[in-house]
């Protein structure tokens, strides 16, 4: 029996001798779409059911990886039977790449997860937590001996990074933070309103808004808005600077990364973060006499009275405090994740988020800690 298929310039002839088929390739193969199809050829090999197989050259030409797909199918799908296969007289390339290809385990066994108990995973979960606070401390260590040889005038800093970074995190952001800001002190008016209206107090809306913006809400507000929009920009340009192993290129010809890219970052958010707050205490005053002057008909010259009454210099110093510190934080956080982002597609994506994430949290946290302090120091 002889049958033949062709495509391309390949033959594929199969012809019978006794209980043994013999498998001839001919000619040249570069498109596995025009080839023979491989269960095509399988069919008539189980019709035939021969004890042997014997795929040979008989004059391939030139061949590219659809003639080993071809081949790894047919081969593949005769395993199960008991036909015997035989390729020694294939080309030795072809044949080698086949058997490389069969001695690849396709499905690995899954790594056995030992089980130490409780105390065990207590203990586990404690070390992969000091990883992240050893590299977290040795960061901070880095930048405060840059910010030691900046105050020596010895630090890698080009002043060219440090305008970028003030105009980025100043008068970039002035528009958002002023736009946020006024709307937060027109709700904060309105929803104080609600309730102060219901005694005839609707007057001292104006205090309202002026303590809560002075004291604490402009910091925050302006805290949110630059993790969002700068520290998220910090962790992602140094995260591609990862990725793309620029940092190497820093480490490599003996430049520190916390004086070259971190020191600028921290000086520019360090600066602008409290007249930033101090805009946005304005900003929010103003929308919180919006809803005085033009909903509960109280005249500028009133509004304007209570709010200079109920200004504190300290409630006012206490929130450019905590703009500081939260532009600090911010600026560590966003250049702390882009330094150590990994360096897959997506760890930029991932850094960004973490940066974000982690300054939000942190804001959160010192100013729980510096009401605190200012209770125990009756500020």
């Amino acid at each position: 029996m002889k049958q033949t298929q062709s495509g391309n310039h390949l033959t594929v002839d199969l012809e019978q001798k006794g209980n043994v088929l013999v498998l001839n390739l001919a000619g040249d193969f570069h498109q596995f779409e025009a080839a023979p199809k491989a269960h095509e050829i399988i069919h008539k090999i189980r019709q035939v059911h021969p004890q042997k197989l014997i795929v040979q050259d008989n004059g391939i030409g030139s061949w590219d990886s659809s003639l080993l797909a071809l081949l790894y199918q047919l081969l593949q799908a005769l395993q199960p039977t008991n036909i015997t296969v035989e390729t020694d007289a294939l080309p030795q390339e072809l044949s080698h790449l086949l058997t490389l290809a069969f001695s690849v385990d396709r499905h690995p066994k899954r790594p056995s997860v030992k089980d130490f108990g409780f105390l065990g995973n207590i203990g586990n979960a404690c070390l992969n937590l000091y990883q992240p606070i050893r590299q977290g401390v040795s960061f901070l260590k880095q930048v405060g001996f840059s910010l030691g040889r900046w105050a020596q005038g010895k630090a890698i800093m080009r002043p060219v990074d440090f305008w970028f970074a003030l105009q980025d995190c100043g008068p970039n952001a002035l528009g958002i933070v002023a736009l946020i800001s006024f709307m937060v002190g027109l709700i904060l008016a309105f929803v104080g309103a609600i309730q102060l209206k219901s005694f005839g107090a609707q007057i001292y809306v104006a205090s309202l808004v002026a303590i809560g913006m002075t004291r604490i809400m402009g910091a925050i507000m302006v805290g949110i808005i630059m993790a969002g929009r700068t520290g998220a920009s910090y962790a992602a340009t140094i995260g591609t600077m990862q990725v793309n192993e620029e940092l190497d290129a820093l480490q490599t010809m003996g430049i520190p990364r916390s004086d070259f890219l971190v020191l600028p970052r921290v000086l520019a958010l360090s600066l602008t973060m409290p007249l930033l707050t101090l805009l946005a205490d304005v900003m929010g005053m103003i929308g919180g006499g919006v809803v005085g002057i033009f909903m509960l008909d109280i005249s500028p010259s009133e509004y304007w009275k209570y709010s200079m009454d109920a200004f504190d210099i300290t409630n006012f110093l206490v929130g450019v405090f905590h703009g500081l510190v939260f532009g600090i934080i911010i600026a560590l956080c966003g250049c702390y994740y882009g330094v150590f982002c990994g360096r897959s597609a997506d760890s930029v994506g991932r850094a960004t988020t973490q940066a974000v994430v982690s300054a939000i949290v942190w804001m959160i946290v010192m100013t729980g800690l510096i009401t605190w302090g200012c209770e125990a120091l009756d500020i």
